[in-house]
């Protein structure tokens, strides 16, 4: 589901990982900034059931807080390994926790890829500061990339640390605790299910999984007719909207790309597409190829993930159990491969 008010709830990988010398400057000072925001948010925040036992902070804060232990609950008791993470709530004081930058070619769907250890490649980076975020982007765009910055509400760190629950992670809308469960289970796959260098299959999954789970939450916990209920699914309903209009933006760019135009004739066209794309779903920020490219990262294999539900009796728990016999054949193939294709071999032979 792409979000009507965020392109995506994104998950930024972080790997605090060890230095080595075959690091480029750039990559250097990548990863110690990265270990420095992390370092800033580690240990911090109050236990959530001393904020709740206690009153702390207002009604509304703490009601969403209160929800946090259930829904971690519900999504061990669904497939998702558990874990130390969200027993705190920490405010920071910033509309987001981190930026995201991400790179693409300007005349074809092509992301620029980063390598660390042990998470291997990505197609974004994530900074804790705006302004380096917003250096990085432009020492890119000089580069000749399209470039993309947006906030991201929440991050994991594939279980090496005890994340908490971030104030950023509660948003103001009606729509409040559908959204956190969401954040959470998205968050919660990743800690359960990550293959390194195949981040469309990590965030698609996980993008997939934290829909589908949160519907099912708040099916358990307000109830069938529940306002909250309501409210996750017309949000849903409109991402989906969201999402189609954005995946005819992409179709469109990429027949143009492969078509017999001149190099001025195209960047012409693709103006003109990315501008309407942009009046027609309100986007701030201007929208380019690294843009729609996260499209791709977040949103690709949604009819084989919903078929792989469906072979596995609708059962999510199976269903991340039957991905372990995706893993070999994901780490083996090409980075970034579309889950459609990693899928397709465990869709032949059932759940």
């Amino acid at each position: 589901m792409i979000r009507s008010r965020t392109p995506i709830l994104a998950a930024i990988v972080l790997s605090i990982a060890t230095l080595c010398g075959c690091m480029s400057g750039a990559s250097l000072h990548y990863v110690t900034q990265a270990a420095a925001g992390q370092e800033s948010l580690n240990g911090r925040g109050i236990d959530i059931a001393e904020v709740v036992e206690n009153g702390y902070l207002d009604k509304r804060t703490r009601t969403l807080l209160a929800a946090v232990p259930s829904i971690k609950a519900f999504g061990e008791r669904h497939g998702l390994r558990p874990t130390k993470n969200y027993e705190r709530y920490l405010w920071i004081g910033r509309p987001a926790v981190m930026w995201v930058v991400s790179a693409c070619d300007p005349l074809r769907f092509r992301p620029k890829t980063w390598t660390f250890p042990v998470i291997g490649s990505i197609t974004y980076t994530g900074w804790f500061d705006r302004k380096e975020a917003d250096e990085y982007a432009k020492e890119l765009a000089s580069q000749g990339w399209d470039v993309d910055v947006r906030g991201s509400q929440a991050y994991s760190t594939l279980g090496w640390f005890n994340d908490p629950i971030l104030s950023t992670m509660l948003s103001g809308g009606d729509d409040a605790l559908g959204d956190l469960a969401d954040v959470v289970l998205h968050e919660s796959l990743h800690a359960t299910f990550y293959v390194p260098g195949q981040s469309t299959l990590n965030e698609s999954m996980a993008s997939f999984v934290g829909d589908t789970l949160a519907a099912e939450y708040l099916l358990e916990a307000k109830g069938p007719d529940s306002i909250d209920k309501a409210r996750f699914l017309d949000l849903r309903k409109k991402g989906e909207a969201r999402g189609k209009r954005m995946k005819e933006a992409y179709a469109a760019l990429e027949a143009l790309y492969a078509s017999k135009l001149s190099k001025e004739e195209k960047l012409a066209e693709k103006k003109r597409i990315t501008e309407q794309l942009r009046a027609d779903l309100k986007i701030q920020r201007p929208v380019t190829n690294a843009t729609l490219i996260q499209y791709k990262t977040y949103g690709s294999g949604h009819d084989e993930m919903e078929k792989l539900l469906e072979v596995c009796g609708g059962s999510v728990p199976r269903m991340i159990k039957a991905l372990e016999k995706v893993r070999p054949l994901a780490k083996n193939a090409r980075p970034h491969t579309d889950p459609g294709v990693l899928l397709k071999p465990l869709l032949s032979q059932g759940c």
